[in-house]
């Protein structure tokens, strides 16, 4: 509310070039249009605080639509009461700076906010029933990052293996209501599968309801299964309803492909300041083409030509055999290029043909395709939607040589994840990190 009316304030300043007087503030009823309509906006966008697990990405996606939200009632209501006097220029300014500064606060504080549970304030000590695939992925999330604010005091399965999942074992799931009673617990969530342990689960809800826990119940999807789903009902019965891939939505592609035109039209208009100085370092480095060709699998599973700068010397194995450190078929500029990512700068002409995006799953060659897509499960996901120059798992360090089977498997779970949570703001921050690691050299590109 205060930022609402500070930067109301200030467009007023900024527009007019003059400070106005309380009188011309006050005796607008714009003022008032401004502060029903954030009323509104509070009541469904004042919970952005309240999940401790959230990306910067998505903050500024809900600072935007609040902002869209105020403005559509905002305009809606002062056109309705005739209060609506202000320039279009005015309006315009004041919600460029409501959501630059409104984005910008929220991100900061939830920075602040990590800091201070970093620091072992402002958290939640809650145990885990179940040492299953999802009940470990869950104190593995948990874990790997300490401004979410979790402190795992207890850790519960029947299994004897279990065990070694968390330092916080303390015993089977008949030691649950004993160590409730007898230590400050405020969340249980539970990652039992109720089809095979339905009375257990049941259980387990009748103890956190006898010691005021907070109880939630982790359904049991695969580990590459990352959707979101929503909680709905039929008549009595509860329901979970897959939201399906944003990019489904014919306007987010639409928007997607856009934003790739764009790009890809300044990049090939520019192309020739790196085109010559490239080609001619490729020249000197080793005879053969200046690009390279490579078949790849693309989206739906369709194989495209993908091009490249060529970094290798001519040889038989380049469509089969991956590059690893120190491959003596890189030339030094080669190197170079792969380094500094300048080696995919060409994937342009695939964006701008529609083969490509800017972000998405890397493309891989079809021989990879072949043999991964039948030793990893749901492989074939990450080809929903279309491959990128760059990608999520890239800019989490998963790029380069996959010297054994986990390697690939993590490669693919972050770009299922993409897939299944894209959002234009993940692409700018994924665009920012591909650009900072090609400045700062990534130890992996080779």
């Amino acid at each position: 509310m205060l930022i609402a009316n500070l930067t109301f304030f200030a467009s007023m300043m900024l527009y007019r070039g003059t400070i106005p007087t309380t009188a011309e503030l006050y005796s607008r009823p714009m003022w008032l249009v401004l502060n029903v309509a954030m009323m509104v906006c509070v009541y469904f966008y004042s919970s952005i605080h309240e999940r401790r697990a959230f990306y910067a990405e998505r903050v500024v996606g809900q600072a935007l639509k609040l902002v869209l939200t105020h403005a559509g009632i905002f305009i809606t209501l002062s056109t309705f009461l005739g209060a609506h006097n202000a320039p279009w220029q005015r309006v315009l300014l004041f919600y460029v700076l409501f959501f630059i500064v409104l984005s910008t606060w929220w991100v900061l504080s939830r920075q602040v906010l990590k800091i201070y549970r970093n620091q072992g304030f402002n958290f939640k000590r809650v145990i885990i029933i179940g040492g299953g695939t999802v009940g470990v992925r869950l104190i593995n999330e948990m874990l790997a990052d300490q401004g979410y604010g979790y402190h795992i005091v207890g850790f519960f399965d029947n299994n004897p293996k279990a065990r070694s999942a968390s330092a916080a074992y303390q015993g089977t799931l008949d030691d649950v209501e004993q160590f409730v009673k007898t230590h400050q617990v405020d969340e249980m969530f539970c990652a039992v599968p109720d089809i095979e342990d339905n009375q257990n689960v049941s259980r387990m809800i009748r103890i956190a309801d006898n010691n005021a826990v907070d109880f939630y119940y982790v359904p049991q999807f695969g580990r590459t299964v990352t959707r979101q789903f929503e909680l709905s009902s039929v008549g009595d019965v509860p329901i979970l309803a897959v939201h399906p891939y944003p990019l489904k939505n014919p306007i987010n592609r639409l928007f997607k492909r856009a934003f790739d035109l764009l790009v890809s039209t300044i990049a090939l208009v520019l192309s020739p300041l790196v085109i010559i100085p490239v080609a001619i370092g490729i020249k000197l480095s080793s005879p053969g083409p200046i690009f390279f060709v490579q078949k790849r699998t693309g989206y739906r599973g369709q194989a495209f030509n993908c091009y490249k700068f060529r970094t290798m010397r001519v040889n038989a194995d380049s469509d089969t055999l991956q590059a690893t450190k120190g491959d003596p078929r890189v030339t030094k500029f080669g190197n170079f290029l792969r380094r500094t990512s300048i080696d995919e700068l060409p994937q342009f002409y695939n964006v701008w043909l529609g083969e490509m995006s800017i972000v998405g799953p890397r493309p891989h060659m079809v021989a990879q395709t072949e043999m991964y897509s039948e030793l990893i499960d749901k492989y074939m996901l990450r080809h929903t939607i279309k491959p990128g120059i760059t990608g999520w798992a890239q800019v989490r360090g998963y790029r380069g040589q996959t010297e054994e089977l986990w390697q690939m498997e993590k490669r693919v779970e972050y770009d299922v994840w993409y897939a299944e949570n894209w959002t234009f703001f993940l692409d700018l921050k994924i665009i920012f990190r591909t650009a900072w690691n090609a400045i700062k050299g990534e130890d992996n590109a080779y």
